[in-house]
């Protein structure tokens, strides 16, 4: 007669096993090659967006005057000069994102098309960017779509993608530091959970790997650095998010003390970290090094260490001046603002303005104005409230992350210098991470789909909750793109009637 064994209870380790893998699992959709399709779609259409009319006005307007030179100087002689092309000449930004407009003119010239047209790539190349980044946070395409979308169709970022200016390359490179912090928060979860699940101890600085993702992050914050120094808060930030993220992971892990922990373990890649982005930045000079006839390149005798190359010393001193200059500019200006105004859009900056007549009228306008989608930007006060609910009340990641992004290294180190000159573009940089707090509330409004993150909404079954949840995103997404197809004329410089154009200045101060 055959014994029927009674099998045993499943050990406690492997009880624990699928608790394990969802905590520290990444919650990505499935739709892999699908999602490629739908969000380089998104990117497509701000590449079209931005490309149509590039080269109007045909002048240089606003801080162009400055760039489109100075980038051009770098092609002739792999420094700035001056105005009279005669000698050195001192600027006060580094010289990342004038090489990057330089490419543009090496490719269609110096003209208005070769100045703009790789911010204009650049700009639709942050579409993509965020709208894989959001897909990646909050575990659905959708999401990432709309963040995509709305960026795409922000006023700000649409004007900065198609003037020779600095802030657009600024932005590219701090999201796409950021979207590598995202890949090395989830390659650390998905190490972890290698090791737990092989039967290795997790506690203290055993085990050991390389965080690429991690390095990666410090390139490209070294190049948002060696775009404008204002990315020096966003790398604090970063580094900020990181360690949070890593003492986070442990603790999913079930480290029993994931703050010392992690201490232990990543002390050393902070420093690793930090002579990466130093070592990229110095790389961003290289120009200035390989010529004789940069600003202070061959100054008075370095007193420094002997041991320390002349060339770093004259360096230090440049940047000394430069910094002075930041921090001591204090010069009215007919468009500066302060940054409690910037997200109620109090002063935005007016790139160029024409009277010429040709619009079928005796008065005419046409006006590049930098100014955000208006409705889009009101809406981000009481999407950053939300977010900021979501913090304090469920610890959400996404929601801290969101929140130091957006108001902690964008908006509210500018409050420190409150008589430096200060223009509303400034918040430019700040954007992606603004509309990742509308897209959070969006995924809130719209209801959990079956990719839908763990945590990103209540897990409600209601199938007429998420048809009303699916229309109340669609019209606010088509409020949006009427918006901006509205404002789009006083965007790209379209010359009109006098009425027409001040029917869209609502408030006096936009004037």
């Amino acid at each position: 007669m055959a014994v029927t064994e009674t099998p045993s209870p499943p050990s406690a380790e492997k009880r624990a096993r699928p608790s394990l893998r969802h905590r520290l699992g990444s919650g990505l959709p499935t739709d892999q090659a699908a999602s490629w399709l739908w969000t380089g779609g998104v990117a497509l259409l701000a590449l079209i967006l931005r490309l149509v009319g590039l080269d109007k006005p045909g002048e240089k307007i606003f801080d162009e005057v400055y760039y489109a030179k100075e980038a051009h100087d770098l092609l002739l002689f792999g420094v700035e000069r001056d105005k009279e092309g005669t000698g050195a000449g001192y600027v006060v930004h580094p010289p990342l994102g004038k090489w990057l407009i330089a490419g543009g003119e090496q490719l269609f010239g110096y003209n208005a098309l070769g100045w703009r047209i790789s911010a204009a790539f650049v700009g639709a190349l942050s579409v993509l960017l965020l709208a894989r980044i959001a897909r990646r946070m909050f575990g659905s395409t959708l999401l990432g779509c709309v963040a995509g979308l709305l960026l795409a169709l922000d006023g700000l970022h649409f004007v900065m993608s198609r003037v020779a200016l600095l802030d657009i390359y600024l932005m590219f490179f701090l999201l796409l530091a950021f979207g590598f912090a995202l890949r090395d928060r989830d390659s650390t979860r998905s190490w972890l959970l290698r090791r737990a699940e092989a039967g290795h101890d997790l506690s203290g600085g055993s085990g050991f790997r390389v965080p690429w993702w991690r390095l990666a992050t410090a390139v490209a914050a070294g190049c948002a650095l060696g775009v404008k120094w204002s990315a020096t808060w966003y790398i604090v930030a970063l580094v900020a998010i990181t360690l949070w993220w890593c003492v986070q992971a442990r603790q999913s892990a079930g480290v029993l003390r994931p703050v010392r922990d992690t201490l232990v373990r990543e002390a050393g890649w902070v420093v690793v970290f930090g002579v990466v982005v130093l070592a990229v930045y110095l790389s961003t000079w290289t120009g200035w090094f390989l010529s004789d006839n940069g600003w202070n390149r061959n100054g008075d005798p370095w007193p420094g260490p002997s041991w320390l190359p002349a060339s770093i010393g004259n360096l230090w001193e440049y940047h000394v001046h430069a910094y002075e200059f930041h921090t001591g500019l204090h010069a009215k200006h007919d468009y500066q603002s302060t940054p409690w105004s910037w997200l109620l859009l109090g002063r935005p900056v007016a790139y160029y303005y024409s009277s010429d007549p040709g619009c079928g009228s005796d008065n005419c306008s046409a006006e590049v104005l930098a100014l955000g989608t208006p409705l889009l930007w009101w809406s981000f006060i009481p999407a950053l409230v939300m977010t900021g609910w979501r913090w304090l009340a469920g610890r959400d990641w996404r929601a801290g992350a969101i929140l130091l992004m957006s108001l902690g290294a964008g908006i509210v180190p500018w409050t420190f210098y409150p008589t430096r000159t200060m223009f509303y573009f400034y918040t430019l940089p700040a954007l992606p991470f603004l509309i990742l707090a509308v897209t959070l509330a969006l995924g809130m409004v719209l209801g959990p789909g079956r990719s839908a993150a763990p945590g990103l909404v209540a897990n409600i079954d209601d199938r007429d909750r998420r048809l009303i949840g699916a229309v109340a995103v669609g019209t606010y997404l088509v409020v949006i793109a009427a918006t901006f197809a509205y404002f789009y004329p006083i965007y790209t410089g379209e010359q009109m009637t006098y009425d027409s154009w001040h029917s869209r200045m609502w408030f006096d101060s936009w004037i």
